[in-house]
């Protein structure tokens, strides 16, 4: 499902136009990644929790010359579900 697919089917189940469908997605979308890129948590009862991460530098090796590289240090965006999405899915 893409995101046209998903806007269609938020539209039919509330009941609204797709253009209204479409710009609430687009807010939640903007407001989960406003949130995490301060480094808070969006926490969704039920579905899942939306977080961020923080990777160490590392070191690794081109895989074409075998040099070694240095990974620097990163923030990664991570998404745990929640029990009952777990439960829908198997």
């Amino acid at each position: 499902m893409n995101k046209n697919d998903l806007i269609a089917k938020v539209a039919t189940k509330a009941k609204i136009s797709k253009a209204d469908a479409g710009r609430a997605l687009d807010a939640i979308l903007d407001v989960v990644s406003a949130a995490l890129s301060k480094g808070d948590e969006v926490r969704l009862v039920n579905f899942g929790t939306f977080l961020v991460v923080k990777r160490k530098a590392t070191e690794g090796r081109n895989p074409r010359t075998g040099a070694t590289i240095k990974i620097p240090a990163s923030k990664q965006p991570k998404f745990r579900p929640g029990k009952a999405l777990k439960e829908a899915v198997n």
